[in-house]
């Protein structure tokens, strides 16, 4: 099994720039011939900053404010991450609270669930309608895949008593799973239209009525979708508040609430296995990794790659959450590169603050900033430095 390299975005990421950024890494390591499965971890939607009062904090706001996405839209940014991270819901699903009392004597709804999915055998109809689109030959290795994700498990613990939610999210991991597939293959697309046909018949035949999003799922993919149709506001106030709230709130929340974006990381990391897996993270998710791992021990994690990232900054100035200047870094802490740019103003050097228990990397992106900033991904010195830390 090979080791895999798990992808930490930065902040002020959402849908796009994050299936996007993802790609890019998948084929560069092919390119490259890393012995690397890429995974994707995206915290943005599920642990960044959103205006969750709708702006009202803001002078102008709800003058100026974009239009409300419609469902169209709302699905649309759901299929975006999808197409990256089939399990996407289900790792949001793992987070739900659990509020319900079950019966005296009655299966707790994670085992019947469990069990309908394991169990669950599409219909003649339906197999029909996936080789119509070419897909059938994918259907069953998704269904095995889905079957065997650590995240399904995550998932299914929180269902309540009627999980409509769970069903369909369920469903669109199957269809997505068996659409990535065929992607791989060098198979063409098939269109909207015939990939919601499917996730509907595989919705209806487990009992998911309809393929609407629940409510609990909504939230983030609210926040999605609100920036498809929301490129640009009317009032500068709004304009303003609506480019800088993602990017510069993703850090205030975490510094104020760094619980939620580490657990997420962290039940990334355990999805994959007892490793090794190497992070790969970008700015804010190497400040994020980097503090999950100085907190605690993560065996599975076999070393960390810091890209573009402000950690050594932070550490420096008293502001990094894990660790006190100059408390030094702990005996379990794997190794450590951390690649910079000089043009990048917002990545920093480590060996000055940290020793010999990191290694700098300075590479040059070719790139004035900001653009110097996620310009890694197609820089080879970048590569090179990955395969000679991983092999």
């Amino acid at each position: 099994m090979p080791a895999s390299l798990l992808f930490i975005h930065g902040t002020g990421v959402r849908a796009k720039g994050y299936a996007a950024t993802l790609e890019a890494i998948k084929k560069q390591v092919a390119a490259h011939g890393l012995p690397l499965e890429v995974r994707g971890c995206f915290w943005g939607e599920a642990e960044g900053a959103r205006l969750r009062a709708g702006g009202v904090s803001i002078p102008g706001y709800g003058e100026s404010g974009g239009a409300a996405p419609t469902e169209a839209d709302e699905l649309m940014a759901l299929w975006t991450v999808l197409y990256s991270d089939p399990w996407y819901e289900l790792r949001l699903l793992r987070h739900r609270p659990v509020v319900e009392a079950i019966p005296f004597g009655q299966e707790p709804p994670s085992i019947l669930l469990r069990r309908a999915v394991d169990e669950y055998v599409p219909s003649g109809e339906l197999r029909a309608r996936f080789a119509d689109a070419g897909l059938e030959p994918f259907l069953d290795s998704a269904l095995e895949r889905l079957r065997a994700a650590p995240e399904l498990d995550d998932a299914v613990a929180t269902a309540p008593a009627d999980p409509l939610e769970h069903r369909r999210a369920v469903a669109r991991a199957i269809v997505a799973a068996t659409l990535t597939a065929t992607e791989d293959a060098g198979l063409p697309a098939v269109d909207g239209a015939t990939r919601d046909n499917l996730v509907l018949g595989v919705t209806t035949e487990l009992h998911g009525y309809g393929m609407g999003i629940g409510s609990f799922l909504l939230r983030p993919v609210k926040g999605l979708a609100q920036r498809w149709v929301t490129d640009k506001l009317t009032g500068d106030r709004g304009a303003l508040s609506d480019g800088a709230a993602p990017t510069a709130g993703d850090i205030l929340c975490f510094l104020a609430h760094g619980t939620g974006a580490r657990t997420y990381v962290g039940s990334a990391i355990r999805d994959l296995g007892p490793g090794p897996t190497y992070l790969l993270a970008h700015s804010l998710g190497g400040i994020i990794s980097a503090d999950l791992l100085i907190r605690d021990a993560v065996p599975a994690v076999a070393g960390l790659v810091t890209v573009g990232s402000q950690t050594p900054f932070m550490y420096e100035i008293g502001a990094f959450p894990a660790l006190s200047h100059p408390d030094p870094l702990p005996d379990h802490m794997p190794r450590w590169l951390n690649v910079y740019d000089r043009r990048d103003v917002l990545s920093y050097v480590g060996e000055g603050v940290f020793g010999n228990r990191i290694r700098d990397l300075r590479v040059d992106n070719g790139q004035p900033f900001h653009q110097s900033h996620s310009a890694y991904w197609t820089n080879a010195e970048l590569w090179s430095a990955v395969r000679e830390f991983v092999t």
